[in-house]
């Protein structure tokens, strides 16, 4: 028996099509790709990107990354419990060391998962071979097997291609708010060949683009899909979020009845509503929205 049978995932996600008159007007169908309801703990892409890294891991400790309100660093302490693998998790910022754990660190540390911090020069020099020796040694999983920060590298982009097919025929484009760029390249490689993939990056640096593509080589070989991304709605960064930001999000729970995540999903959702005021798409498109969190 797999990892993934374990986890008795939901697959595939459900597509959920939503009345939302701001894209209504336009000729615009809005559907809700519900990767969010995949598994109460590891929760849409997570899922995706996880569970060929851990079925990869085969029972090793498993040496991950990322900063104070990581969701990947939850998942995988999550995925550490359930299916009782050792899970380390490299968290960016020496500082925190000696302060109480926020709520997404305590939670990982409830779940199992041995945490070491960083500094921040260290943390971004961690893809470099000797640096990363260094860390896993420091953090007593020298022999782990190591995934990325936010999870992404080969396998979990292959593992992401599921959900590019899971819409084949079903949207026209499909936007997904985008961390690392792993689900984006993913998703992209698994669509028909005349859908579109749009990515809402909820960092700034206009690096992904360049990300993505290096991952879908690595995966692939090549870049796959026809994918693009819209860089104006990361409202500063990741993990900032802004009072206009907060208010849309919550109209839209009201209007939908949906928890909407504000880190990711709000941004996406924001980014879709005012392309669509824009007139982004003509008249009967059907555009999917990832729902990952």
């Amino acid at each position: 028996m797999t990892s993934a049978d374990i986890l008795a995932p939901r697959l595939p996600s459900p597509l959920q099509e939503v009345a939302d008159d701001r894209f209504a007007r336009r000729g615009v169908r809005l559907l809700l790709k519900r990767d969010d309801l995949i598994h109460p703990e590891l929760i849409g892409n997570k899922w995706r990107k996880l569970a060929p890294n851990i079925e990869a891991a085969a029972g090793r400790p498993v040496l991950t990354f990322g900063g104070a309100y990581s969701n990947h660093l939850r998942a995988t302490a999550a995925a550490g419990r359930l299916l009782g693998f050792p899970a380390v998790g490299v968290v960016r910022g020496e500082e925190l060391a000696g302060r109480p754990l926020n709520p997404s660190l305590a939670r990982c540390a409830a779940d199992g998962m041995r945490l070491h911090f960083v500094d921040r020069s260290t943390y971004r020099r961690k893809s470099e071979p000797e640096v990363l020796a260094a860390l896993a040694r420091a953090a007593g999983a020298a022999d782990a097997y190591v995934v990325p920060e936010g999870g992404s590298n080969a396998a979990a982009v292959r593992g992401c291609r599921a959900l590019g097919e899971e819409l084949r025929g079903r949207a026209d484009v499909v936007a997904v708010a985008c961390g690392t760029g792993g689900t984006l390249a993913g998703l992209a490689a698994g669509l028909d060949a005349g859908q579109r993939a749009l990515g809402v990056p909820v960092l700034r640096g206009g690096f992904l683009a360049a990300e993505t593509e290096r991952l879908q080589r690595d995966a692939f070989g090549s870049r796959r899909g026809h994918w693009s991304l819209d860089e104006r709605f990361h409202f500063g960064g990741y993990a900032r979020t802004t009072p206009e930001l907060d208010r849309f999000a919550r109209d839209f729970e009201d209007r939908h009845g949906l928890a909407v995540e504000r880190l990711y999903v709000a941004k996406l959702l924001y980014g879709l509503v005012e392309l669509a005021a824009a007139d982004r798409w003509p008249r009967g498109t059907r555009l999917a929205a990832v729902i990952t969190a």
